[in-house]
């Protein structure tokens, strides 16, 4: 069987395991998620053991500790895992949650119910914990799904994915609405970026340059998740211990994520008492500060570039630079922003009201560190991502966020004509 031939067999596969899965009620996607939790605890060994294969690989290829362990799966890390997807589990099901209706003036009954999306592809670099939350999360809203992980954690994926699919015999669920997109080669990912008909959306998990590469080469709809090239801004009126705090936070608390910050914009104003006390913090906390040269009079940074500024770090490196007023500061965001989070600092209800008026992000904080933009943060549990862009979800993407819509109308005989609606006579 050729590549193509093999993947449109475990697309079909996923499409006809949807329409099994999309009307099953909460219980059985429940006890299907418990069963995946327990059989993952119960074949860790197994788990940690392909997972050693992928890590000897990765060594052997010069990967970089940092992503090495970002890739290692352990029996603590699967336990972690299994207690996630039970998580899931306990999270309210939105499917055929009524967004909005009532009775129409001609005696229709109209409501808008949330429906699960169909089949999901999700193409994700690196850690092979994605493959549980995001085969959870789709499986909870009534969701197929079909994984491209990374070449790296292969053997890791093959594995989860196997103890997935055994531990749905029996439950009810089709064992097909989890499914590994079968290949390690690119072709593989060009066959479920062309599956349209087959596919319903995709959503690329990673770095810019793989979500730039799905987006723009895929016939299938993409949610656009991860990239986050995010600015804290230090108003006229920020009281400047918070603002140091909040930025100190948001930067080096943990820099690898995408809601950390990447840019700090100061106000001219408050530069000359905010400048020195920020470098100084930074430096202890070991960040690299690129700044322009009214940030460099205040302190010793790095002299920042055009690409500076544009620069999603995921590390302890930090853009910065002076601005003359609020409205530069936004200014400065839209044009070298990614539209994830952006945080002003300031004591002035109105300077917060108009940056956040003005700034066109997924998510933006007053006072509070960026950190916050995350579905478990925000109260609503696991997310498959970070939206970013504006159709058909944007921000921290929950469960209701993998589904649609669809109206339902419901009347008595109800006819429209010309003259209105009239309601046919019922026979005797």
């Amino acid at each position: 069987m050729s590549d193509a031939a093999e993947f449109r067999a475990v697309a079909t596969a996923a499409r006809e395991a949807s329409a099994e899965l999309a009307p099953l009620p909460r219980a059985v996607k429940d006890a299907a998620l418990r069963a995946i939790a327990d059989a993952l605890v119960a074949r860790s060994a197994e788990l940690v053991e392909a997972n050693a294969a992928d890590v000897a690989r990765a060594r052997e290829g010069g990967l970089s500790e940092a992503m090495i362990d970002r890739l290692r799966l352990d029996p603590e890390r699967v336990e972690k895992i299994a207690q996630a997807v039970l998580e899931i589990a306990d999270l309210p099901d939105p499917v055929g949650e009524v967004v909005r209706g009532g009775t129409l003036p001609n005696g229709l009954e109209l409501r808008q119910v949330r429906v699960p999306l169909g089949v999901v592809g999700i193409i994700y670099e690196g850690r092979p914990n994605v493959t549980v939350d995001a085969a959870a999360l789709c499986l909870k809203s009534g969701n197929a799904t079909l994984l491209r992980g990374s070449s790296s954690a292969y053997s890791s994926n093959v594995a989860l994915v196997g103890v997935m699919r055994d531990a749905l015999a029996g439950t009810g669920v089709p064992a097909d609405a989890v499914q590994l997109v079968p290949g390690l080669t690119r072709e593989s990912v060009k066959h479920l970026m062309r599956a349209r008909g087959l596919v319903d959306v995709l959503i690329p998990r990673g770095g810019a340059s793989l979500i730039n590469s799905v987006v723009e080469e895929s016939t299938v709809p993409v949610i656009e998740t991860g990239v986050g090239n995010c600015h804290v801004y230090v108003d006229a009126d920020a009281d400047v211990p918070l603002a140091v705090e909040i930025l100190l936070n948001a930067k080096a608390q943990r820099p690898s994520v995408c809601n950390a910050a990447e840019t700090v914009l100061v106000h001219a104003d408050v530069a000359a008492e905010f400048l020195p006390r920020a470098l100084a913090a930074l430096a202890e906390a070991g960040v690299t500060v690129h700044g322009d040269e009214r940030v460099a009079a205040h302190g010793q940074v790095v002299a920042a570039t055009e690409d500076d500024y544009y620069t999603e770090y995921l590390s302890l490196d930090l853009a910065a630079a002076v601005v003359d007023s609020l409205d530069d500061a936004v200014a400065h965001i839209r044009k070298y922003g990614s539209a994830h989070t952006e945080a002003i600092v300031t004591r002035s209800q109105r300077a917060a009201r108009r940056f956040v008026a003005l700034v066109d992000s997924a998510a933006v904080a007053v006072n509070a560190s960026t950190r916050f933009t995350d579905g478990g943060e925000f109260g609503f549990g696991a997310e498959i991502g970070i939206s970013t862009q504006k159709l058909h979800a944007r921000g921290p993407m929950g469960l209701p966020e993998l589904t649609s819509t669809k109206w339902i109308y419901v009347g008595d005989g109800h006819l429209r004509t010309s003259a209105g609606t009239v309601i046919a006579p019922v026979a005797d």
